[in-house]
């Protein structure tokens, strides 16, 4: 993402796991951010855009952001596990990046199905300070609920025009929990053209 990212290697239940780290510089140190990105089996991998976008948005309020690559992509060993294996992973780099203090946990795509697995595991576990889902893939995969006490420190994007993830899906995974959804008019899957956009709505939840 810049001069200062560091590549970290970690350790998941399937070998060791590749990972970036960016941390804020001139500013207190807030906590740390865990990132998971879209679909390992159509290209997703820790630099697709949305999720740097997100990285730069956390490491603009004052959070190290930690991006890594799930099992099977880039030099991360295992292979795809449908999720049940990536979140093993994403819990186990939790575990070695931010045992304690400050969390918060982000996705998108699969990555923000993933993501709602880990909240939920993590809910008797410790507190998670912000949770961020982007494109959820709730037309694709069983999204966890978000638990009720998370929802005041939870943010849901998702563009209005998706055409990988209808919103329709997503309103009816989050309408039985009674959590809000910000729909961005015009905008697909991806946030093509609207990447500034996505990373002043991500800040200015973190600031909340």
């Amino acid at each position: 993402m810049n001069a200062s990212t560091q590549s970290l290697t970690l350790q998941g239940h399937s070998g060791a796991m590749e990972a970036l780290l960016d941390t804020p510089s001139g500013m207190a140190l807030v906590g740390t951010a865990v990132i998971a990105h879209p679909h390992p089996l159509f290209g997703g991998t820790m630099q697709n855009k949305v999720v740097q976008t997100m990285a730069r948005a956390f490491v603009q309020c004052g959070w190290q952001a930690v991006r890594f690559n799930f099992r099977g992509v880039g030099s991360s060993a295992g292979t795809y596990d449908e999720g049940r294996g990536e979140a093993e992973d994403m819990l186990a780099l939790v575990e070695q990046v931010a045992p304690q203090g400050p969390l918060a946990l982000a996705g998108f795509s699969f990555g923000a199905f993933v993501t709602s697995h880990v909240a939920k595991a993590l809910a008797q576990q410790r507190r998670v300070d912000r949770l961020v889902l982007v494109g959820t893939a709730a037309s694709r995969f069983e999204v966890a609920p978000v638990e009720p006490d998370l929802h005041d420190r939870t943010l849901v994007l998702h563009g209005e025009r998706d055409d990988t993830v209808p919103l329709a899906s997503v309103m009816d995974w989050a309408r039985p929990q009674s959590l809000p959804v910000t729909v961005i008019p015009g905008v697909e899957h991806f946030f093509h053209g609207q990447l500034p956009l996505l990373k002043s709505l991500v800040a200015r939840h973190l600031r909340a």
